[in-house]
């Protein structure tokens, strides 16, 4: 039943990762933590691991199809590696309750950002450098704290600052959600040996044939139904995840 469940969650991340170029952190740490019985710390480092393997699998498509940016992606990396290992130096000595309750927070704008409508030309307009700087501090901290590769942010930010069209910000979304999630699931060092790598493992390399193949024909599904979709799915465990932190418990 657990192995059949693994699938099943590797089957939600690679889908979420290959068509919308976000969000597989978001479903790989919660399903880890109340379908497997894994605290915040070890959810978040066999997370991270899960969300790379099926990011840098969706990512090999889009590479075929020049839709990645490496050079803004390596900036958005680069800038918030500091806060990347200082959110998996942090993460231990935060309290369980803090971090889950972040966590929901986190859930809750990503679901959000998903509602907003992508920017037509009429209506972009460039953010300055210390905006970008900010928000790519924020994913970082984001990835080292939650194990979540920040997506959600970074879309929105390369159509508005790069003025790139969507399919090329979801491809470079997954980049950076790649080299992101490999950086912090090496900062997480110290709790490699405190997760039971069998359930990610499986999990992961569902991700991977999966995101893969959603990455390939995520331009034949409508963008703006998928995000909706996830928005929806985001705000239930967020209200989930908040309800058994705080009245459950």
């Amino acid at each position: 039943m657990e192995l059949l469940l693994a699938v099943i969650c590797g089957l939600g991340i690679g889908a979420v990762l290959g068509y919308v170029g976000a969000g597989g952190s978001m479903l790989a740490v919660p399903a880890l933590i109340y379908l497997f019985g894994l605290n915040p710390v070890q959810a978040t480092t066999a997370s991270l691991s899960v969300v790379f393997i099926g990011a840098a699998s969706g990512l090999m498509p889009k590479f075929k199809k020049q839709e990645v940016l490496i050079k803004e992606a390596l900036i958005i990396w680069a800038i918030g590696l500091t806060t990347n290992l200082l959110g998996a130096y942090l993460l231990p000595s935060i309290p369980e309750r803090l971090v889950l309750t972040g966590f929901a927070l986190v859930l809750i704008t990503a679901g959000l950002s998903m509602l907003v409508p992508s920017p037509t030309a009429s209506t972009e307009r460039k953010i300055s450098p210390l905006a970008l700087i900010a928000i790519s501090l924020v994913i970082g901290a984001l990835t080292g704290l939650f194990g979540i590769g920040g997506g959600f942010l970074a879309i929105p930010i390369l159509i508005l600052f790069y003025k790139v069209a969507p399919a090329k910000a979801a491809g470079t979304s997954l980049f950076i959600i790649a080299i992101n999630t490999l950086t912090g699931f090496f900062a997480h060092f110290r709790h490699w040996d405190e997760v039971n790598w069998a359930v990610p493992a499986l999990m992961a390399l569902t991700a991977l044939v999966v995101s893969r193949f959603a990455s390939h024909h995520s331009s034949k599904l409508s963008p703006a139904t998928l995000k909706r979709a996830f928005a929806i799915f985001v705000f239930a465990i967020a209200i989930f995840t908040l309800a058994d932190t705080w009245v459950i418990s």
